[in-house]
């Protein structure tokens, strides 16, 4: 589970096995025990969350459209 970005007390991680055929690019983000996924393209946008208020699942969305670049990069280096 490769964490990629840390801030404000979030890990923004993707899993080794990320299906088989490969989900589209996608950042997981954990705090505690609360979990959301997130699709970055063709834009970002929320797949799940499990434990996260609105507010926290805002701000979340902005640091993911924030880091969306190097989010991205990260992912297809570690895929490649």
């Amino acid at each position: 589970m490769p964490v990629v970005l840390r801030l404000e007390g979030f890990r923004f991680m993707f899993y080794s096995n990320e299906g088989d055929p490969r989900e589209p690019v996608h950042i997981h983000v954990r705090q505690g025990r609360d979990e959301a996924k997130f699709w970055l393209s063709p834009e970002v946008s929320l797949a799940y969350n499990e434990g996260f208020d609105a507010r926290t699942l805002n701000r979340i969305r902005r640091l993911v459209e924030e880091h969306r670049e190097h989010l991205e990069r990260a992912w297809h280096e570690y895929f490649a």
